[in-house]
């Protein structure tokens, strides 16, 4: 593994932790997992099975330690490696096809609602709600939340790579 690769994946995680921080909740204390679009980035950036292991597993103990939901941080532990080795499979499946900013917003959509489908369905799951809550949060919650990382992806992506290029570290996306 890569020193110069890991600082840059965590200083990511950092940088997701701190968004994930200060973003108010949207309702019943949930807010939008801003830590996704940081880990997403980093599996765009570095896409190799050991990096996307350590990331989800950092993003989801650091995302436990700032939930703010009632059994959030057992799902946040399962939610976060389930939803970036989708993520991953994803993104290999379509990075031949186009370009990766078109396709990095429209995959952290994706990835945004697999990971909140998880999580819910845990958190459901943990605190014993199941009938009914799930359709109402997911709606509330997840999809604005992907709306945002989404967003959130298609700026800054554009910017990380124009970074990328000027540095000595190369991404494996780039041709």
């Amino acid at each position: 593994m890569n020193t110069r690769i890991l600082v840059m994946l965590s200083l990511l995680v950092g940088i997701g932790a701190v968004l994930h921080a200060i973003v108010p909740p949207f309702f019943l204390g949930m807010r939008p997992d801003m830590l996704l679009a940081m880990m997403f980035l980093g599996i765009i950036l570095f896409p190799k099975a050991n990096y996307v292991l350590i990331l989800s597993l950092a993003t989801g103990f650091v995302s436990a330690l700032t939930t703010t939901v009632p059994g959030g941080q057992i799902a946040n532990i399962i939610d976060k490696p389930i939803t970036a080795f989708a993520f991953f499979a994803l993104f290999l499946l379509v990075r031949k096809m186009g370009k990766t900013s078109v396709t990095a917003p429209v995959l952290t959509a994706i990835g945004t609602m697999v990971s909140g489908t998880v999580f819910l369905s845990i958190v459901l799951f943990v605190i014993g709600l199941m009938e009914g809550s799930f359709g109402i949060l997911f709606t509330t919650i997840v999809l604005p939340t992907a709306v945002v990382n989404t967003i959130v992806m298609a700026m800054i992506y554009p910017i990380t790579q124009g970074i990328m290029k000027r540095t000595s570290l190369r991404t494996t996306t780039q041709p």
